[in-house]
């Protein structure tokens, strides 16, 4: 079977999920279909893939190609990729790990509707038709579309996948556990040799608004910060910060009192290894690296927020000690709000880093306020850190991916 697939350009989540998917398709012919960030960690990891076709969205023509010669698309949160799909005639899993996350201006079943009135003339009518659609909406519409739903477990996504079968037509929907490299992070042993003291994952950080660089206050902020880290604490001699911002030609390193942190972009399986082994772990709180460290058995701390989808994942969280414990820039602008809406909470966010990146004294207090999470975090004994890892994984149960996949997709 040829199947095309593709992700969400947002971020190294959704890329690093259709990887894990991917590579469960052994067997048959994997076709990747994307741009920008997506198809940088596509790339980056492209031994999970037998083609990777870097098309921006623009070259509709060609897209539109590639999905035509598939028998399959697979979309990881990619709203458009599964639209296309739906006009010319390929059936499609939405596979989608935000499935509580999406905002709805409209009831579920007005959405229904459109998409059962949905031209089927060309892309371009199909896109008119639900051009009034928030994006939100969009990748709602796209699972309302696909023959099969994959929706990973979080909060509220129980609720939203039954809303959707009540509707009577839809997709067949898939409840399921960590949408992450089952093979990968069973390959990763903690007590490798991890190369540093400290793991940093910042994510890919790219999306609709943030970039490496433009709106990237978080950045310039985390740079500040680094070397403060280093002098903070001596036992973090080898740090290493990794992710989208650090791909071929943007690497950097800092270097305090003998101590190093080293900036650059890993492939997915390094970055478990050294996961699985490293003594502490901070990271970007985006849902799919949280599920590789629980498969891991790490319980890491998490950085302040880039994007709204971070608050909201936090704070759904709060009731776990991972939760309880991140770190959180309204620990030093209490009174900042952000809005409940993906761009303006994003903007927001970008405000407020930018803020303590240039205001000394709300610098010293972000610094002195995290170190103070980090204290916390490292006084936690190993009982503490599995309490801690039990409580999300019972949080966040589903059913295992290879058993989902494998019902949707035939063995080659």
């Amino acid at each position: 079977m040829r199947i095309v697939m593709g992700a969400q350009d947002c971020g190294f989540g959704p890329a690093a999920e259709l990887v894990a998917v991917s590579r469960l398709l052994t067997g048959h012919e994997r076709v990747f279909v994307g741009d920008d960030v997506a198809a940088a960690f596509a790339r980056r990891n492209a031994d999970a893939f037998d083609e990777v076709h870097e098309l921006p969205e623009a070259d509709s023509a060609s897209i539109d190609r590639l999905v035509e010669s598939g028998d399959l698309v697979i979309s990881v949160m990619d709203a458009d990729l599964v639209i296309r799909a739906a006009v010319l005639g390929r059936p499609a899993v939405m596979v989608d790990s935000l499935f509580s996350f999406w905002l709805l201006r409209r009831p579920l079943a007005a959405i229904h509707r459109r998409c059962a009135s949905l031209p089927l003339s060309s892309v371009a009518a199909a896109d008119r038709h639900l051009a009034d659609l928030s994006p939100h909406e969009r990748v709602v519409a796209a699972h309302l579309l696909a023959a099969h739903s994959v929706v990973q477990n979080f909060p509220g996504v129980p609720e939203r996948a039954a809303e959707i079968d009540s509707l009577g037509t839809g997709p067949e929907m898939h409840l399921t556990g960590p949408i992450i490299d089952l093979e990968g992070v069973r390959g990763a042993s903690r007590n490798a040799d991890p190369g540093c003291d400290l793991l940093v994952n910042v994510g890919g950080f790219k999306n609709f608004l943030l970039d490496f660089d433009a709106a990237d206050d978080y950045l310039r902020l985390l740079h500040r910060w680094i070397p403060d880290l280093l002098r903070d604490w001596p036992r973090f001699a080898r740090v290493l910060v990794c992710g989208g911002p650090y791909g071929p030609g943007r690497e950097r390193t800092f270097t305090v009192a003998g101590r190093r942190a080293d900036c650059r972009l890993l492939r997915q399986r390094d970055l478990l290894r050294r996961a699985a082994a490293v003594p502490d772990y901070l990271l970007a709180p985006g849902l799919t690296a949280l599920h590789e460290a629980m498969a891991l058995g790490r319980l890491p701390l998490a950085l302040p927020e880039q994007h709204y989808a971070h608050v909201f994942t936090v704070r759904r969280l709060s009731g776990t000690l991972f939760g309880r414990t991140a770190g959180r820039f309204a620990d030093v602008l209490p009174d900042h709000p952000v809005p409940d809406d993906d761009l303006a909470g994003t903007a927001a966010l970008v405000r407020i880093a930018c803020r303590i990146r240039e205001d000394d004294a709300l610098y010293r207090r972000f610094r002195d306020t995290f170190n103070q999470r980090i204290e916390h975090h490292l006084s936690l004994g190993p009982a503490r850190r599995a309490e801690g890892v039990r409580e999300l994984r019972e949080a966040l149960d589903g059913d295992p991916l290879p058993s989902v996949i494998a019902k949707i997709v035939p063995s080659a």
